[in-house]
């Protein structure tokens, strides 16, 4: 229990380029675990956490990364800053991409993390990426700890940023610190909790030295520390009470406050500092030693009992029964390798599990502590640590438990986007193809956001993934890492296909052939589904059973359900998916002798068909979330740009830099080559980032055009 209480499982996330990787390389180095900073970008073996070539090649994050370091606190360099911190607080960091189309990576490891660091561009702010990043720690329930990073550049403003916190992600957020000089002249933080100034020198910022808060700001930092009381106070009513009152609260006082508003989700404690300079690294782990909640005091987890479909808490208990769940897979050399978070119970090598999913017993190989890709050979795990089994083959998601009683368990999945672009892969030797059915296989595994399938009606491959860069990268690796020299197909929009209006069905099947024959007749009502019933993200159908008095068998049902549904496949008009359609069964008729579930499952397939041309079927399109940042005086040009794409402009705002940030939206159609056409008309200066918004009606020109291509092409094929 004691090791569990000094252990912090986080992560790392942010909008791309705002210094996740940097941060993390500074952790490391102040944690003793690596004795050189190398930078993301540029010369030297590239940052410890990006250990794929392609990452240090292009300077992203690709694939998270974990690690596992032990800070000791700053005691050992001649502060009382760390008292009451537990020593040797072990910390396992997933380091995630910042780029939307790994977003998948950020997903999976909030799923297992009970605590994180949002990083925020003390220029910039709130980007694009970091409402989403933002989102999915909602998502997962994870508390969280501000950082804004790159204090020293010019245009930096810690107070815009807390404010930006607060106006576009509706946070509780507090300075915890207020900064000591700006931009070239930042050199330090003074801490509002003990007023006390920190500045960092050495080549590598490694000596902290404490003095006294400057003169200067002593005003304006005693006036920030009231308003860091004044919020933090209403976590703890004793304190609060005694504040009213008159008397100050003590720095164990505001640290308990703190940790409260943080655990319960309702405070975001915000730093300061510059990762790339070497400041201020230290006292943000300070932070996560004593905010961020252990395994112990984090909300349990729970899986669900497939039997009763309940939800079971699991407990972060090494003595109990082991449940834990295989979260991250990648195929290496010596076999794949599996990241996985143990919740409950102890996990020893040699020892038998089994897979929830499969049902088969699995024997624990080789367990080992990862260090990015370098690692360490353990013999055992418990409770709330994160490791890899080397040699284990399961799925990523899939669940293990330490006894055959338990088998009916499942740790609840993370939400995986749907793809909205593809594109056809061949190779052009045919030696190859094995090579290429192996990587695809491979990546298929690792990677939930990516698909492969065959076309029915050309029968090339096609893979699919979040966006260009997502199946570009995969393009390389196969040409990289298993020497497949393939052919690609230009992109292709996945378009969807939905209905508009509401019609009623009543189709009869009926055949006889001599003998029992089919007979099954199915009545109701297809609908679309209103705009607040729509999951966002999700292909969605729904099936309601209204039958009453048996009209139809209970045991045809399902057979009728599945019948509605096949049709969901291919739409009226392009054969592209239909989504967001509802049906409601309400009458029918069965036949003693030749009614079956065929019969049932056909007629519901025929009213469905029928039922969606009678419904007004459009086509939609992907739109995608475009934000680009770009200097002033190309900023006519790029709004035109975007415009002529059928782009509808969101709005636009200066960053104190003075470069402007376009907000827009934009057909993924129309977004093809952008990246060329934005390094042209900005003199290479511009940049953006896209992420998928939501479906839309294609205009009636462009649903005519893509109807015609199709047909063409199912034509041709």
């Amino acid at each position: 229990m004691k090791l569990m209480a000094k252990t912090r499982n986080i992560g790392i996330s942010a909008h791309i380029d705002s210094g996740k990787t940097t941060l993390t390389e500074r952790v490391l180095f102040y944690c003793g675990e690596i004795h050189k900073i190398e930078d993301v970008r540029g010369g030297g073996d590239g940052a410890k956490m990006d250990h794929m070539e392609l990452e240090k090649e292009k300077g992203i994050t690709i694939t998270s990364a974990a690690t596992t370091v032990y800070w000791r606190g700053l005691e050992e360099k001649g502060t009382t800053f760390a008292e009451g911190i537990e020593k040797d607080t072990r910390v396992n960091i997933i380091d995630t991409p910042g780029h939307v189309d790994f977003t998948v990576e950020v997903e999976r490891s909030l799923r297992v993390l009970d605590g994180a660091i949002l990083v925020l561009c003390s220029v910039s702010g709130v980007q694009s990426q970091s409402i989403t990043v933002d989102r999915q720690m909602r998502r997962y329930k994870v508390p969280r700890l501000a950082f804004l990073n790159k204090m020293d550049r010019m245009g930096a403003n810690a107070f815009k940023g807390r404010d930006a916190l607060i106006e576009k992600l509706n946070h509780n957020a507090v300075l915890m610190q207020h900064p000591i000089g700006s931009e070239e002249d930042f050199c330090g933080m003074v801490d509002l909790v003990t007023m006390k100034a920190y500045y960092f020198d050495g080549d590598n910022g490694e000596k902290v030295r404490v003095e006294e808060c400057p003169a200067d700001i002593l005003d304006a930092a005693t006036e920030l520390r009231g308003e860091m009381i004044d919020k933090v106070a209403e976590f703890d009513d004793e304190v609060m009470e005694a504040y009213l009152e008159g008397n100050e609260p003590s720095e164990a006082d505001l640290h308990k406050c703190i940790k409260e508003g943080v655990n319960t989700h309702k405070l975001t404690p915000v730093y300061c500092g510059s990762a790339f300079k070497n400041k201020g690294v230290q006292l943000l782990l300070e932070a996560v030693a004593r905010y961020l909640p252990s395994p112990l005091e984090c909300a349990k987890p729970t899986a669900i009992d497939a039997d009763t479909g309940d939800h079971v808490t699991l407990q972060p208990d090494k003595a109990k029964d082991l449940v834990c769940m295989a979260f991250k897979i990648t195929d290496e050399q010596f076999g794949q390798l599996t990241y996985t978070r143990i919740y409950q119970g102890t996990l020893n090598k040699g020892e038998t599990v089994w897979n929830t999913r499969t049902g088969k017993k699995t024997r624990i190989g080789r367990m080992v502590r990862m260090m990015s890709n370098d690692r360490a050979n353990i013999d055992e795990a418990h409770a709330g640590d994160i490791i890899a089994l080397v040699g284990v083959d399961c799925a990523s998601g899939d669940t293990f438990v330490g006894t055959d009683d338990l088998t009916n368990l499942s740790c609840e999945g993370i939400h995986v986007p749907i793809p909205v672009i593809e594109l056809s892969i061949s190779c052009k030797d045919k030696g190859d193809q094995a090579k290429l059915s192996k990587a695809l296989s491979r990546f298929l595994k690792e990677d939930p956001t990516f698909h492969v399938f065959t076309d029915e009606e050309s029968g090339e491959t096609r893979i699919a993934g979040m966006g260009e860069l997502h199946l570009e990268i995969y393009v390389e690796r196969i040409k990289r890492e298993y020497g497949a020299e393939v052919i690609v197909g230009a992109p292709q929009v996945n378009y969807r296909e939905t209905i508009r209006m509401e019609t009623v069905f009543d189709y009869t099947h009926k055949k006889q052939t001599g003998g029992s024959g089919q007979f099954g007749q199915v009545v109701g009502i297809l609908r679309p589904l209103v705009e607040e019933e729509k999951e966002k993200e999700d292909q969605v159908f729904r099936f309601h059973n209204q039958i009453k008095g048996g009209s139809i068998p209970t045991e045809f049902l399902g057979a009728c359900e599945k019948g509605f549904q096949d049709v969901m496949d291919k739409g009226p008009l392009a054969a592209f998916p239909l989504i967001n359609c509802e049906i409601f069964l309400k009458d029918g008729r069965s036949h003693d002798v030749d009614s079956s579930d065929m019969a049932f499952r056909i007629a519901a397939r025929q009213a469905m068909r029928q039922a969606v041309r009678a419904a007004d079927p459009v086509l939609l399109e992907p739109v995608m979330k475009v934000e680009v940042t770009t200097p002033d005086e190309y900023q006519g040009s790029v709004i035109g740009d975007l415009s002529s794409r059928r782009g509808m402009i969101q709005g636009s705002e200066t960053d104190p830099t003075g470069e402007v940030i376009v907000n827009a939206e934009v057909p993924l159609s129309e977004m093809f080559g952008y990246s060329s056409d934005l390094r042209s008309m900005s003199a290479g200066k511009a940049t953006y980032t896209m992420e998928f918004s939501r479906y839309v009606d294609c205009p009636s020109n462009i649903q005519e055009k893509v109807m015609a291509e199709r047909a063409e092409k199912l034509a041709n094929d």
